[in-house]
């Protein structure tokens, strides 16, 4: 009998890793990056590299209908992506959109969904080009391919960070995760009682646009050009900050030392955190979907960033892989491990 092994024990890394090994090896001379970066990376001649990335979203997985506007989750669906082609210190030029979908749909929701990509199309200046429709018997599916282009001399990668780099991370993390906190528990409240209409203070409205709505760092993109600054490394933070330092220090073969009090956190989540009890560091580091871009940069060039409103010098790259710890002002140090979301568990 052959043996089983149930896709948990292996989690979304894990699988990739086991299927993708086969695939390493690549074919073609044009293939300079394919799988385990935010993008591949293809090279068809001339001074830029193409851009290419892909990602899915399932209803009941990555997003939740009753709470979630289709005119939003179209423009998420195209922004989580070009946060792919971000994160490889790129610009994203076309896309392609398939969508998966039952008969509990009519035409005017499906109108409402791409009225969101169209919006997205128009604010990073991206085509539509293509894509599929089809059938579905277990809900909304959405995929989005997208693809960018980077000036060969300016292309970032994950693996390429050195030890004594100072490590990055732009706007601030764990709003979007209490976005998704606030929405599930009016949605329990609902569920309780349908007369009870949702009550979210206006005040907190920033952590429910950052979870419905986020964007792509495509400025940061343009900001470090200006500046003349090439990141030794980068990666877009999709599942977490913790998860973020791991890919990154693991591919790389570095350790890092993270500091809390660094950690960007708005006041509305600080706030909203304590109010339900979580703690905003843990949040900050764990909770993921706030699409931000983590990178690396060596110390004389972060002189260039240390004024800049958005971009904030969280820690540094040691040359020690085993530990990668984030320390108090007290001088502890406890390791970091990536909380986030878990495909397959």
């Amino acid at each position: 009998m052959n043996q089983r092994t149930e896709l948990n024990t292996l989690g979304e890394i894990g699988l990739i890793e086991r299927l993708a090994t086969p695939f390493l090896a690549t074919e073609r001379p044009e293939t300079v990056r394919g799988i385990g970066d935010d993008a591949a990376v293809i090279d068809t001649g001339g001074p830029d590299y193409w851009l290419v990335s892909t990602d899915m979203l399932l209803e009941g997985v990555h997003f939740d209908l009753s709470y979630a506007p289709l005119k939003h989750l179209g423009y998420k669906a195209v922004s989580v992506n070009v946060s792919d082609i971000a994160a490889m210190n790129g610009l994203p030029t076309q896309i392609t959109v398939s969508v998966g979908l039952s008969n509990r749909f009519p035409v005017e929701a499906l109108e409402e969904l791409y009225a969101g990509i169209r919006l997205a199309c128009n604010d990073y200046k991206i085509d539509l080009i293509g894509g599929d429709t089809t059938s579905s018997r277990a809900g909304l599916v959405i995929s989005v391919t997208v693809m960018g282009r980077v000036a060969k001399d300016r292309v970032t990668y994950r693996n390429t960070a050195r030890p004594n780099d100072v490590l990055c991370v732009t706007g601030d993390l764990g709003a979007a995760f209490l976005g998704l906190q606030l929405l599930e528990r009016e949605k329990q409240v609902f569920l309780a009682n349908p007369n009870m209409q949702p009550e979210i203070p206006e005040e907190k409205s920033y952590l429910l646009e950052r979870q419905l709505r986020p964007e792509a760092r495509t400025d940061t993109v343009y900001e470090l050009q200006d500046l003349g600054i090439v990141p030794t490394a980068m990666i877009d933070l999709s599942d977490g900050l913790a998860d973020g330092v791991l890919h990154l220090c693991n591919q790389s073969k570095t350790g890092a030392v993270l500091f809390d009090e660094n950690l960007p956190i708005d006041d509305v989540t600080y706030l909203t955190a304590g109010e339900l009890n979580l703690s905003p560091i843990t949040c900050a580091l764990n909770g993921g979907e706030d699409y931000e871009l983590l990178f690396t940069v060596p110390p004389q060039e972060y002189e260039k960033l240390k004024n800049h409103a958005r971009i904030t010098a969280i820690g540094y790259l040691t040359d020690n892989p085993a530990r990668v710890v984030l320390a108090t002002k007290a001088g502890e140090q406890t390791p970091i491990k990536a909380q986030g979301w878990q495909h397959f568990s």
